[in-house]
């Protein structure tokens, strides 16, 4: 089973690429589990058709201990499993804890067992957080592909920069690597060949470019996947070839992240900064 990370800044796209990615692998075939590791648990929703998913914070919250693995975790499209860790009550407690909490319950519940034949499990991480709880599926080897989801607009390279700090350091000690950057494009000049540029400084590749495209929004009001909303546009193409690029990434690293510095001349080189 190949255990997954998808992290990159807050409102980037994240959600929305991991599940459309996922919905890209389950048409080649692919067995997977989705856990969504946002105390806002929506990272399920487009794979379930806008189900409001019960997550496990509250199940136990309601439940007590006495909690079974189909209460927490829902069959979605493309026959992928989805679960939502969910969060503490607003103001009480950390949100990180309801990662380590899901992860540990969803293993004692036999939800990673060889009789489920998982391909993947894919983690879709909030925001650029990378201490705590919310560092858990890299730290504790829960996922060891990590892809950072990025685009040409400076804080979102930032951000991946940082998250670059966060997988250099776990790598020391565990299996954890980088896969490559997906960037989701936000039509900035330039765009995919200073991405390019980034990957390479980061010491790894940009994995596949995204197009903007407004299918993208027309599929998450009819609370779908693109695939799944109509597979015969482009964009539904465009995550059919993203999920093969992930299928078939062999190419794992240790990131070597850049000082702002670099990362200021980056976007200056490609104009950005003038």
């Amino acid at each position: 089973m190949r255990k997954v990370a998808i992290y990159g800044k807050g409102g980037i796209g994240k959600s929305t690429t991991t599940q459309n990615t996922v919905a890209g692998l389950s048409e080649l075939g692919r067995k997977i589990m989705v856990v969504g590791c946002d105390p806002k648990a929506d990272s399920t929703r487009l794979l379930l058709g806008g189900l409001a998913q019960k997550s496990v914070l509250d199940s136990l919250r309601e439940e007590g201990e006495d909690v079974e693995l189909k209460n927490i975790r829902k069959l979605g499209y493309g026959n992928t499993w989805c679960v939502e860790s969910g969060g503490p009550e607003p103001g009480v407690g950390c949100a990180g804890r309801g990662i380590i909490t899901s992860i540990n319950m969803l293993e004692s519940l036999g939800a990673y067992d060889e009789s489920e034949a998982l391909d993947y499990a894919f983690y879709d991480v909030l925001g650029d957080v990378v201490c705590g709880g919310f560092a858990m599926p890299i730290r504790d080897g829960k996922a060891e592909e990590i892809y950072i989801v990025v685009s040409g607009e400076m804080m979102a390279m930032y951000a991946a920069n940082n998250i670059s700090k966060g997988i250099m350091k776990f790598a020391q000690s565990g299996s954890v690597r980088l896969g490559g950057l997906i960037c989701n494009s936000r039509a900035v000049d330039n765009e995919k060949e200073m991405i390019e540029k980034f990957a390479q400084k980061l010491g790894t590749r940009m994995l596949y470019f995204v197009p903007r495209d407004n299918d993208v929004q027309r599929a998450e009001i009819n609370r779908k996947t693109v695939i799944e909303w109509n597979s015969d546009v482009p964009q539904a193409g465009v995550y059919r070839s993203l999920a093969k690029a992930i299928d078939e990434n062999d190419n794992f690293v240790i990131p070597t992240p850049i000082e702002i510095e670099e990362l200021e001349k980056l976007l200056m080189d490609f104009g950005l900064m003038n």
